[in-house]
């Protein structure tokens, strides 16, 4: 094939080195604007894993590249006058200049054309007149730019400023230094990248940037220059700098912009590296993504039939991975925009919470990497809190929500079962939420228990507005109660214009197509099309639903309950009042945020004022609408302040299901950055219990996210559905048999794993059946437990 290459930077000139290697009568040639020893940057790093594949694709380019490399094991984080060090992280580093050169030598060594200081022709000529064009231009791609209806560009700038500067001082480790400054909080991203120099990253939050001076520094102001801004700089470092000198290399304060493509393909035209996709340095992930996505595009191109089915491939192969280390990538640059947030933290804390901050690396995978690292976290942790026993996994030390003691920090999240008849739960949800709270869990929390006939969301919505509700409920608490060492709450909620609907099975959020009651809410703005219009309260009729909250938080006292959650989220009546996409009213319960409060706060009080003094009360809130005209975090922070002033003893932190057309960003973990900042922010100022939620599935997170400081309790709702002894079995597989997870007796024979093998034969084939897909008589699931079907 004829290939045209635009940009010899790793990712370009690594490809070209591979597929000439592959096919030597391939015709390649690179066309490169700079010089062959112009480049930028000072080091570049990589993994091991990255590591393999470049030994096993070019043995003599990885040969020259090791020759090269710095290396390091050790992460140290330096804050507050404290140094932590975590090790087994296996990278290696080098200079940016060697690594091109090498490179620059095995192409001209396999005879690939390299054409330095030399525009590239026209794209368009050159696909016409090449079998395939390698757009590896960098993040400012042209060719990106000329095709950009096809490839479909989302560039999304951030909110940080960061200059990348050399020192001669060689780091013995990478390093993050935490400075905290009168202009605010920054950092230094440093690593060794040869045996005389580091890369040396200073990075700070836009408005720390410019209550620091940079704007004059940076040349925004006529006659100042790069170079007064980089001798501020060595000042700033002084200390950790200990006489050594900062350089620079094209260096100037810039802002990261995330790249992200719809396709990477047009044609005969294909983008590689930074010119398809970028992901944070905080991950030293640039130089590493492009090298891989050369090496995985050759190999496409050499095994598949056709260029198109080769660059077909080469996306479907690459776009998970970049797609995975986006997403890592993301939550490391959030954290460090948001790094002021934790700058009250416990180093200890601290220094957890860095290392895990892109929630890539994890509690299990440090305690892989420096088992001593993470006992030392886990001794610190056990002996900051009141209750504490001998050193565990922090998801298994206790926790007070107001005066509740709660045996671990594992709650069953609440989670709709639309199965109850006439408002009253019955068999099926003895047994379901019995079976949690058998399984280990610290609390279990019930489905939306409405307040009314006309507060349901489906006819098999539970409710605690009759005798018989009241009396099914205490028969369920009394079971939580006298069988279990678990805690039980009751969450109370209005469906407001959400109401209604179909059960969740055949038809979530539709209209029933008979027998519909009346819906209501703030203002007669209907949920989507094909809803009902709700009837906008007036003033009677909002007395009216607070006296039925206040009604329910009696039955509920009186059922037993340990704890109440008022449901303030999820587009139900109370989140509606909060968010300005459904309260449209010009009347004291609308208009400011402060106003849209009003009615939730008046509800919250009554409801508090009802319920016994000694137990606690918790919100739950939508963190954000995930819509550019509705609530956001900012927002958010603002009403966890109010509900904390008004006394709320935990604020659960959940987002969305508001609108319908809403754009949620979903992900692991993808609610808990919310939580972390209320946590942050509120939580710990207010003394405020913080619960994470959604999409929290695994132990490892769990004991991340608590021990990070990003919340005090984890929520897990489908992790139990499909294993209702999710927690016994998080502590059997931790090797944890202390007292935050008590088997029961009649269980205590299963508290250990199985071992392998049968003796009586192969274990038969057991499908989970999933909503939609035929069910056999040997695996139904409960319509109510399908969201847990999928592992």
């Amino acid at each position: 094939m004829r290939i045209a290459v635009l940009g010899a930077g790793p990712g370009g000139l690594y490809f070209a080195a591979l597929a000439k290697q592959l096919d030597a009568r391939h015709d390649i040639t690179v066309w490169e604007r700079n010089a062959a020893d112009d480049t930028f940057g000072f080091g570049v790093v990589f993994s091991d894993e990255t590591l393999g594949g470049i030994e096993h694709a070019d043995i003599e380019i990885f040969d020259a590249m090791r020759r090269e490399f710095a290396r390091w094991d050790d992460i140290d984080v330096h804050f507050r006058g404290s140094t932590f060090t975590s090790g087994g992280h296996g990278f290696a580093a080098m200079s940016r200049k060697r690594l091109l050169a090498i490179l620059q030598a095995r192409c001209a060594s396999l005879g690939v054309r390299i054409h330095f200081r030399t525009e590239a022709p026209d794209v368009a000529a050159l696909a016409a007149d090449h079998d395939l064009v390698i757009a590896a231009d960098g993040m400012n791609s042209v060719t990106r730019g000329r095709f950009a209806s096809t490839f479909a560009p989302d560039l999304e700038r951030r909110r940080c400023k960061y200059i990348w500067l050399g020192t001669d001082l060689v780091f013995d480790a990478f390093k993050f230094y935490i400075l905290d400054t009168p202009a605010g909080i920054m950092q230094v991203h440093g690593y060794p990248y040869s045996d005389q120099a580091s890369t040396f990253i200073l990075e700070m939050h836009e408005d720390v940037w410019r209550r620091a001076g940079f704007t004059e520094a940076a040349g925004l102001v006529p006659g100042q220059s790069d170079e007064a801004s980089i001798e501020r700089v060595r000042g700033l470092c002084a200390e950790m700098l200990d006489g050594h000198e900062l350089f620079a290399n094209n260096s100037r304060w810039t802002t990261f912009a995330t790249v992200r493509c719809q396709t990477w393909r047009h044609e005969n035209v294909v983008l590689l590296g930074d010119a398809a996709h970028t992901a944070h340095f905080s991950i030293g992930s640039g130089t590493k993504l492009a090298m891989e996505d050369a090496l995985a595009l050759a190999a496409c191109l050499h095994e598949q039939p056709s260029v198109a089915a080769a660059l077909i491939a080469y996306e479907a192969e690459r776009r998970p991975v970049v797609a995975s280390t986006q997403r890592a990538a993301q939550a490391s640059l959030e954290w460090f925009e948001n790094l002021g947030q934790y700058a009250g933290q416990d180093p200890h804390q601290f220094a957890f919470n860095i290392m895990t901050r892109s929630r890539r690396v994890t509690y299990d995978n440090l305690r892989l990497r420096d088992p001593e690292f993470v006992a030392g976290m886990d001794e610190w942790f056990a002996s900051t809190q009141d209750d504490a026993r001998e050193t565990c996994p922090p998801m298994f030390q206790p926790f007070r929500i107001g005066r509740l003691e709660l045996a671990n920090r594992v709650i069953v999240s609440p989670m709709d079962m639309y199965s109850a008849r006439d408002g009253v739960p019955g068999d099926f949800h003895l047994v379901h939420l019995g079976s949690k709270a058998l399984g280990g869990a610290g609390l279990v929390m019930t489905e939306m228990v409405c307040v009314s006939p006309t507060g349901r969301i489906t006819p098999g919505c539970t409710g605690i507005y009759t005798a018989e509700q009241e009396e099914s409920w205490q028969r369920v608490v009394g079971f939580v109660h006298g069988q279990t060492g678990a805690k039980i709450g009751i969450q109370l909620g209005h469906s407001g214009r959400k109401g209604s609907t179909k059960l969740m099975w055949e038809g979530m959020d539709d209209p029933l197509p008979d027998g519909n009651w009346e819906v209501c809410g703030p203002s007669s703005i209907p949920y989507k099309a094909g809803s009902q219009t709700p009837r906008e309260l007036d003033l009677a009729e909002l007395a009216e639903i607070k006296d039925q909250f206040v009604a329910a938080a009696r039955a509920a006292a009186r059922a037993g309950f340990d704890l109440l959650e008022l449901h303030c989220a999820h587009g139900y009546l109370l989140s509606s009042f909060l968010s300005p996409l459904t309260n449209q009213r010009t009347d004291q319960y609308g208009g400011s945020l402060a106003g849209r409060l009003r009615y939730p706060l008046e509800v919250f009080d009554a409801v508090r004022a009802s319920w016994p003094e000694d137990r606690p009360m918790t919100v739950r809130i939508s963190a954000t609408d995930w819509h550019p005209e509705g609530l956001g975090i900012d927002d958010t922070v603002e009403i966890a302040r109010a509900f904390a002033e008004h006394g709320v003893a935990g604020i659960d932190v959940s987002t969305g299901q508001v609108v319908s057309d809403e754009k949620p960003a979903f992900g692991r973990s993808y609610q808990t950055p919310f939580a972390d900042r209320i946590r942050n922010e509120i939580g710990r100022k207010y003394g405020v219990a913080v619960i994470a939620v959604g999409a929290i599935s695994s132990y490892d997170d769990v004991n991340s996210i608590i021990l990070a400081g990003r919340a005090d309790l984890c929520a897990l709702g489908r992790a139990h559905l499909y294993d209702p002894q999710w927690t016994l079995h998080a502590a059997a597989e931790q090797g944890y048999t202390g007292p935050g997870a008590v088997w029961p007796d009649p269980f205590a024979a299963g508290s250990r794993r199985p071992q392998g093998g049968r003796a009586d034969g192969p274990r038969p084939r057991l499908e989970l059946i999933r909503a939609g897909t035929p069910r056999t008589a040997h695996a139904r699931w409960h319509p109510a437990l399908v969201p847990g079907a999928a592992r």
